[in-house]
């Protein structure tokens, strides 16, 4: 039965993708902020369907944490449900993400609407050099800026080396950092159409100063919060 459930789930995400994408597209010549809100309306959309369909709600400790101005977000990454729920609890933000995504048809036509950092991650100095650069324009614009720091999607209880483009933004901007945790890999697993039932845990750290800091001194800081908060995150009892 949850098998059918995840499908359906996805059935949802499809037809939803299909309509908002145009009408990003159409509504593109309005300012960024009035964009934003309505293409994170898709998310909002698609974590009450998760909700409703798939039994998978979530919980988020430490709004309190999220500062008035624009920040880095780094957060760990762990299937695909936290690309939803950051449009959702945090302001306007652009990510940095692999040029591919931008590739797939209809999905990334609207995802490159929303102004993205998108690197190659085959020429890393070129990439870091991309980061800084369009990051500190994005963060001037007041849009805050998405980072999966290890770049790629870890399960649940491993982690992959943390990787120095967020680290060095940080450093170059002086914005502030606000780490990110959560146990969504144990819910929706990595190359998985399962969608387990349950309540993600999602936990937002304080902000980390960064001024005066270096790349390195700052991607510790955030990869010691990150990771030791993520551990202390139970591994979940999900129904079938």
């Amino acid at each position: 039965m949850q098998w059918l459930r995840s499908l359906l789930f996805y059935l949802g995400l499809g037809i939803s993708t299909l309509i908002v994408t145009p009408v990003c597209l159409i509504i593109y010549p309005l300012p960024f902020n009035k964009r934003f809100y309505f293409t994170s309306r898709w998310a909002v959309f698609n974590l009450w369907w998760l909700k409703v369909i798939c039994g998978l709600d979530y919980r988020v400790t430490g709004r309190e944490n999220i500062p008035e101005g624009p920040a880095i977000i780094m957060c760990k990454h762990q299937s695909a449900w936290e690309t939803l729920a950051l449009q959702e609890i945090f302001p306007p933000q652009a990510w940095i993400l692999k040029r591919e995504l931008l590739w797939i048809p209809v999905y990334g036509w609207g995802l490159a609407s929303m102004q993205p950092i998108a690197i190659d991650r085959g020429a890393a100095i070129r990439s870091f050099r991309q980061i800084v650069e369009q990051g500190c324009k994005r963060l001037a614009q007041g849009i805050w800026v998405v980072v999966f720091p290890e770049g790629t999607r870890v399960p649940p209880g491993k982690k992959k080396k943390y990787l120095p483009g967020g680290g060095l933004l940080a450093e170059k901007s002086g914005y502030p950092v606000v780490p990110v945790a959560h146990n969504a890999g144990y819910f929706w697993p990595r190359r998985s159409l399962l969608k387990k039932p349950g309540i993600i845990d999602m936990v937002i750290g304080p902000p980390i100063d960064t001024k005066g800091k270096s790349a390195t001194e700052i991607t510790r800081e955030v990869e010691t919060w990150i990771e030791g908060t993520a551990a202390r995150l139970p591994a979940p009892v999900t129904g079938a």
